[in-house]
């Protein structure tokens, strides 16, 4: 569960020199003002952005308008984004986490974070109108750090503001870049400027690499935990389905490449190892901070992934350019994978109109799988934005009729679903709801569809058992639509327009019954 640091007592025990905080009270603040409600989460995300540019992060939003930008609408409809971020931290070895923001978005973002399985502990530095304008706030997060910040314990300890103290400005650039060899990362993963939880994950991926990327240049670094690799590799950005890595690394063999490190990474040394790849398979291609750092290194990126017979076929071509496989050793290796990967399509056939959105970033991957299955693939919504590292995905969904929408809304995904009636809808909770109540079997997209393999042999046949099943499972919902019609809808849906009036008592009742019957008499 959460935990609420004792920022008294953190305070009593910190023996470092604090010269480099604000001033206890900046000039002008009205102190008495502090007792009101102050800026909160209900201001408007204009508001907070506009705040958060006077405080002094200005840079910060900006970089972060180029790295996600929102697209034809404000932002997707998603979890809080600094989920993302928080999860990061929490699946790392020696990484401790701490977050600076309103106490119900901490609670609700540590309760996310253990519903899905998190097992560590999640500090926060509670604040209040006064410790937030008056910068006590900021010097309450460093008390924090240098307490928690023991090397024997962490290698790295994170701090995230969430939306009010980025809004107030709170300077986490300011916290010391490391204590006693603990690296300190602060970032920013406020809702009015990072789009989506999948982008929160590399705000935090990116943000390591930098670090480690210049422990790297400036000299040596500690090596994996099984040792460098004896061959070239491969790094794959973003996070995907367990098996799927091993799996790339089956088809990267034959190449005499292997595969490395997944960023985001599960310890911190594995960053050195990403940096040391000889090439990145941008599998999620919004990871724009991560891309950057190892473009920096002089790291080529290769986008998409080796998704049924004509994605793996490309994403082999590619990798091999990227690292210099002669081209005969890549025919032999496609020739070899190929067939396989064709012969398991042609297995598990996939019959039937579908739509599918979704906000983890793989949704143009599964949407080529679809294809190559045989399904009738009508929409792909996803709610990241379009970068470079897409473009192979989105023209060859759109060659072959697929709509491709990015930054894709709930009105969006809503109005496929009525457009083209699927025999399945594949998308987020409200989306799969929607479709359910017009007897269309639906299907979660993060819980059953991604959280499956999807790459080489093995992804090939992954979805269409599950697939072909809803899809058949049709008559039950048309059985329960029958059953059920009318109820919950128009006069029968429990909801009165009007408060209920009663009626004029009647003159000649009945003996034994009041002439006014407040109960029956209702309108």
């Amino acid at each position: 569960m959460a935990v609420t640091l004792d920022i008294a007592d953190l305070r009593a025990r910190a023996t470092r020199p604090v010269s480099t905080l604000p001033p206890a009270a900046p000039e002008g603040v009205n102190l008495a003002a502090t007792q009101g409600d102050g800026l909160g989460c209900h201001s408007g995300k204009a508001t907070m952005r506009a705040a958060a540019e006077v405080n002094g992060l200005s840079e910060t939003l900006e970089q972060l308008r180029q790295d996600y930008p929102a697209g034809p609408h404000d932002q997707p409809q998603s979890m809080c984004p600094a989920f993302g971020s928080l999860r990061v931290g929490l699946r790392m070895r020696r990484t401790a986490t701490i977050l600076s923001g309103s106490a119900c978005c901490v609670y609700g973002l540590t309760f996310t974070a253990h519903f899905y399985g998190a097992k560590r502990t999640v500090g926060y530095v509670p604040f209040n109108s006064e410790t937030l304008v008056t910068g006590k706030l900021f010097e309450d997060i460093r008390a924090a750090v240098f307490d928690v910040a023991k090397p024997a314990d962490y290698d790295a300890v994170v701090v995230i503001n969430l939306c009010v103290p980025t809004a107030s400005g709170v300077p986490l650039r300011l916290l010391p870049k490391q204590i006693d060899g603990v690296r300190i990362i602060g970032i920013d993963v406020p809702g009015f400027g990072v789009p989506t939880h999948a982008e929160a994950k590399d705000v935090l991926a990116g943000a390591m690499l930098k670090f480690a990327r210049t422990e790297a240049e400036q000299g040596p670094v500690q090596a994996p935990r099984t040792g460098r690799a004896e061959r070239p590799t491969v790094t794959l950005l973003g996070e995907m389905f367990p098996a799927d890595p091993v799996v790339i690394g089956g088809l990267l063999e034959p190449l005499g490449l292997a595969a490395g490190p997944v960023i985001p990474t599960r310890e911190w040394r594995e960053l050195y190892a990403a940096l040391d790849g000889a090439a990145v398979a941008a599998i999620h291609p919004f990871y724009t901070a991560s891309i950057r750092e190892f473009e920096l290194a002089g790291r080529p990126i290769v986008g998409s992934a080796p998704v049924g017979h004509d994605g793996t076929a490309d994403w082999l071509d590619r990798i091999g350019e990227a690292c210099a496989v002669p081209r005969a050793t890549v025919e032999t290796t496609k020739n070899r994978m190929l067939p396989m990967i064709r012969g398991a399509l042609a297995a598990t056939p996939i019959k039937g109109r579908i739509t599918l959105s979704g906000y983890e970033g793989s949704e143009l991957l599964v949407g080529r799988l679809l294809v190559e299955s045989g399904a009738d693939l009508r929409y792909v919504g996803t709610a990241c934005p379009r970068t470079p590292h897409s473009d192979a995905d989105r023209e060859w969904l759109e060659a072959r009729g697929v709509t491709v929408r990015f930054r894709a809304s709930l009105e969006d995904d809503l109005a496929a679903l009525m457009e083209f009636r699927p025999d399945l809808a594949i998308g987020t909770t409200p989306v799969v709801q929607k479709a359910k109540a017009l007897a269309i079997p639906a299907l979660y997209f993060t819980n059953l569809i991604s959280a499956r393999p999807l790459m080489g042999v093995a992804g090939a046949g992954s979805l269409a058992k599950v697939i072909n099943a809803a899809i058949g499972n049709r008559h039950r919902f048309d059985t329960m639509r029958d059953f059920f019609a009318g109820v919950g809808e128009g006069h029968a849906a429990g909801i009165w327009e009007e408060v209920p009036q009663l009626r004029t008592a009647v003159a000649s009742a009945p003996r034994g019954k009041p002439a006014h019957d407040p109960i029956g008499e209702m309108a």
